[in-house]
C-alpha cells in the first residue's frame, strides 16, 4: 500500500464530503484504540472542525488513559480539534436497573455490551446534531466486511466510514505515518464494551493478522487442502463470524408487496 497517497486520498475524501454536505466537520468517538485514533487524526488533517468525544461506561483505565493522551496530542497538533467527555456510566446503570432482572449468561453480557455501543451512537449523534457535524465511523475492512465485529446501530451507526476499505495492518501503517501515540500503536485491540480488559482476539478466537489472512484466502480462492491445522481453524472462525453476521453487512430486508396485491 502507498501509505502516504492513501492517507492524502482519505483526507481529501473526508473534506470534500463534508463540504458538499454543508457541515462544519466531524465528530469521532475516541476509545484509546488504533481505529478511532487513525480516524480522528485523518479528520483533523482536513482542517475542518473535529470534535473528539470520550464516552466511558465502566471503562478500563488503560483505555481512558490512551484516549486522553491521543486527544491531547491532537489538540496540540491541530487548532481545529476540540473535545468533550460524556460519562455514560450512570446512564447505562439506570437503563440496566430498569430492565427485567435475569441471570447473567453469555447472551445477556453480549446484549449489555451492544447496549453500551448503542448508547454511544446516540451520544455521538447528539453532539453531531448540535454542532453541525457528521459522525465518522471507525470500523476497518476486517471488522465491517469480514467478521462483522461491530454492533448494529451502535458503532455501525455512522454517516461516513473513512477507513472501512483498509485492512487492520493498513490502519496501523497509516497510524505510524500520522504519528498516532506509541501507547495506542502497541495496545492489544479491544472494543472496550466490557468492564474488564477483554481483547478482540479473546472474543473472536483469532488475531487480526490471522483474520486478514483468512479474508485474503477467501478472496483469492486458495486451496484449503494445503492449510495447517491452525490455518484451517482460523478459516473456520472467519467463515463462522462472516456467516452469522451477514445481517449486519447486507441491506435491511424489505418485504416488497406484489403489485397485484395493490
Amino acid at each position: 500500500m502507498k501509505t502516504d497517497k492513501v492517507t492524502d486520498y482519505i483526507v481529501k475524501w473526508l473534506k470534500d464530503y463534508a463540504t458538499k454536505a454543508g457541515v462544519k466537520g466531524y465528530v469521532v468517538g475516541v476509545s484509546g484504540g488504533i481505529d478511532s485514533a487513525v480516524t480522528s487524526t485523518l479528520c483533523a488533517m482536513t482542517g475542518l472542525d473535529l470534535l473528539c468525544v470520550e464516552m466511558p461506561i465502566h471503562q478500563h483505565e488503560d483505555h481512558v488513559t490512551r484516549a486522553q493522551e491521543h486527544i491531547e496530542q491532537l489538540k496540540n497538533r491541530f487548532s481545529n480539534v476540540s473535545d468533550v467527555r460524556s460519562d455514560l456510566t450512570p446512564v447505562f446503570d439506570i437503563f440496566k436497573s430498569n430492565m427485567p432482572s435475569i441471570d447473567s449468561t453469555p447472551q445477556v453480557e453480549l446484549t449489555l455490551g451492544n447496549t453500551r455501543a448503542r448508547l454511544r451512537m446516540t451520544t455521538l449523534y447528539y453532539h453531531g446534531g448540535v454542532n453541525g457535524l457528521l459522525v465518522a465511523g471507525t470500523g476497518n475492512k476486517v471488522e465491517d466486511f469480514g467478521v462483522g465485529f461491530y454492533t448494529k446501530y451502535g458503532d455501525g451507526g455512522v454517516d461516513v466510514s473513512p477507513i472501512a476499505d483498509l485492512m487492520k495492518s493498513e490502519v496501523y501503517a497509516i497510524g505510524k505515518l500520522v504519528n498516532v501515540p506509541e501507547s495506542i500503536m502497541k495496545a492489544a485491540p479491544s472494543d472496550g464494551l466490557y468492564g474488564a480488559e477483554k481483547t478482540d482476539e479473546d472474543q473472536i478466537g483469532a488475531s487480526y493478522d490471522e483474520l486478514e489472512w483468512a479474508m485474503n484466502q477467501i478472496d483469492k480462492g486458495h486451496n484449503v487442502e494445503d492449510l495447517s491445522d491452525r490455518e484451517q481453524e482460523v478459516l473456520n472462525i472467519y467463515l463462522s463470524f462472516n456467516r452469522r453476521n451477514q445481517h449486519k453487512m447486507n441491506p435491511i430486508p424489505v418485504c416488497e408487496i406484489p403489485s397485484n396485491f395493490r
